[in-house]
């Protein structure tokens, strides 16, 4: 008990005590008058008078002192203690990391601390936990630890936005030994985002798995030409010079393919990680073109740029967003190049949400309608043998539709054979996600 509780306590003593003395000097008032009109009409002699009057102060003063006064202070220290407890459940929580939060018995939630309020944002004192916790796992288990008072883990996962998987720890807290019989006081629930590591486990199985298949070819290619020039080939200069480029080739899509891998793993791995930074979409999108001009000139295709004056900002991560560009606007370059023209535009457009909308569209030879929905595929190919002559290793559009998810975009591929190919890309406005102004953020 502290300082002031105590003397809070010992002065509400002290008044009920003076109430108490106030209430017998009134009996001794009206005992005293009684008995003096009963003199001064000669009822009562002055003896009589004198011995009854002792004994009834006596008496009711008795009485008074005796009657037990129940501090009227007592409620409010016992709210006290409860508003304590709360505060120091929240206080505790408060030093945690991951999300927790504290329900009482009959679930309602007592107090939680930031991480849990950005992992549940309906998440309300006062009401119950159902309300805002939508997975039956963690109802269940709280439920359970509140009956038996045992802890339980369990583990659970989200489909949307993306993939995501958490572990819950449920934990009984007695905070009173004499009232254990009667239920926990507490239900600690604290999540971990196990979504790092299951990422890295795919990751790694996938790397493996796609490596071991796609650089099989390459390898084979390689060790074939590597016999040749040991071999029959030893002495004839020409072979050994065609041999050379071709190795060279193979080596250089072998090195494009393990950086495709690398780069597509780490995408996979923060994908549920959503960017922050504002970037200017226009000008992103004209670094692109101008840097694939040096292409298109080889490639005897014109680039045609269109976008607004003013600035398009999306929160996002600039580099992933040029190499969604880049691998757009070379795929267009090198299957359209028969079009002899690749337009490129950027809008921003006013839906049910507002959004930029990226389209680069070529005038080639179109792709097949059973392919388009399985272009975005690992190492899915429409023409094995131009994409590998083009130095494609099959993961580009796997790259786009990762980045494109992890900065909650879209990609649309629409094509009409022998009229070209178009793709479009849409992301959310940096207004939209983030829910404040960027304008006076310096733009990436």
């Amino acid at each position: 008990m502290t300082a002031s509780e105590h003397s809070e306590q010992s002065d509400h003593r002290r008044m009920s005590r003076a109430v108490g003395f106030t209430g017998a000097r009134l009996v001794f008032l009206a005992t005293a008058i009684l008995f003096i009109v009963l003199l001064a009409a000669g009822t009562l002699s002055l003896r009589e008078a004198a011995i009854g009057f002792a004994i009834l102060a006596a008496a009711t003063l008795i009485a008074e002192l005796a009657r037990p006064h129940t501090p009227s202070v007592a409620p409010a220290a016992s709210r006290s203690d409860g508003q304590t407890t709360i505060s120091l459940v929240e206080a505790m929580l408060s030093g945690l990391p991951n999300p927790a939060l504290a329900l009482d018995r009959d679930g309602t939630v007592v107090g939680f601390n930031d991480p849990a309020a950005a992992f549940a944002p309906a998440l309300r004192r006062g009401e119950h936990a159902s309300f805002a916790l939508r997975m039956p796992e963690i109802v269940e288990a709280v439920r359970h630890a509140a009956l038996t008072g045992e802890p339980r883990r369990i583990e659970f996962s989200e489909r949307v936005p993306v993939d995501r998987w958490y572990e819950a720890h449920v934990a009984a807290l007695n905070l009173h030994s004499d009232r254990a019989v009667d239920g926990p006081d507490l239900v600690l629930v604290t999540v971990n985002d196990l979504t790092p590591l299951r990422r890295m486990e795919e990751m790694r199985a996938d790397f493996v798995a796609n490596a071991s298949h796609e650089l099989r070819t390459p390898l084979a290619t390689l060790s074939g030409f590597i016999e040749t020039l040991q071999g029959s080939a030893r002495d004839d200069a020409a072979a050994r010079e065609r041999f050379l480029g071709i190795m060279k080739q193979q080596a250089f899509r072998m090195a494009r393919l393990i950086d495709d891998l690398l780069s597509l793993s780490r995408i996979e791995l923060n994908a549920h990680v959503r960017p922050e930074k504002a970037v200017d979409l226009i000008a992103t999108v004209r670094q692109v073109t101008d840097a694939m001009q040096t292409l298109a000139r080889d490639r005897g295709v014109e680039i045609v740029f269109d976008s607004p004056v003013e600035p398009i900002i999306v929160a996002g991560d600039r580099d992933e967003l040029v190499r969604v560009f880049e691998n757009l606007v070379e795929n267009a370059l090198k299957y359209g190049a028969s079009g002899k023209r690749v337009e490129i535009a950027v809008m921003r457009e006013i839906a049910v949400t507002p959004e930029a909308r990226v389209t680069i569209k070529d005038f080639g030879p179109g792709i097949p309608p059973e392919h388009l929905p399985r272009l975005t595929e690992r190492f899915y190919r429409v023409n094995v043998a131009q994409s590998r002559s083009e130095g494609g290793t099959g993961l580009g559009l796997a790259i786009v539709k990762h980045i494109l998810a992890r900065h909650r975009g879209r990609l649309a591929i629409s094509s009409i054979l022998g009229q070209g190919a178009t793709f479009s890309v849409r992301l959310p406005l940096a207004d939209e996600i983030t829910g404040v102004s960027v304008k006076s953020k310096q733009y990436q």
